[in-house]
């Protein structure tokens, strides 16, 4: 092999910016928090009441309606192993779009709920 032999080039990956990833992060925290602000209102308010009409005691009711607000926080680890899985494999942007779009269509679909009767 003759020593003027060039290796190929290849062009050197694209590394995000820290201001790019802290900016990302952010925005998928605030929906997140904005989630879970706003069905926390929504329980404290009148979700024990709408959704737990044949209840009779109005503590427990309120009990009740919040319970299925922890259930988001138990659920966050499997979610993190979840989409910390499809983040290996399909890549950390795709993941995270589809994990933003989830959250979004959840809160929607939380205002589609209908009552108790």
């Amino acid at each position: 092999m003759p020593a003027s032999a060039t290796a190929a080039v290849t062009e050197p990956v694209k590394k995000d910016s820290v201001p790019e990833i802290i900016a990302a992060s952010m925005v998928g925290t605030a929906i997140e928090f904005y989630d879970n602000y706003c069905y926390s209102i929504a329980a404290a308010s009148y979700f024990g009441a709408i959704f737990f009409a044949n209840v009779t005691n109005p503590a427990l009711a309120q009990i009740m309606a919040f319970t299925t607000f922890a259930v988001s926080f138990l659920a966050r680890p499997f979610g993190s192993m979840l989409f910390g899985h499809f983040g290996d494999k399909m890549g950390r942007k795709k993941t995270l779009v589809i994990a933003l779009l989830t959250m979004g269509i959840a809160t929607f679909l939380v205002g589609c709920l209908p009552g108790y009767e």
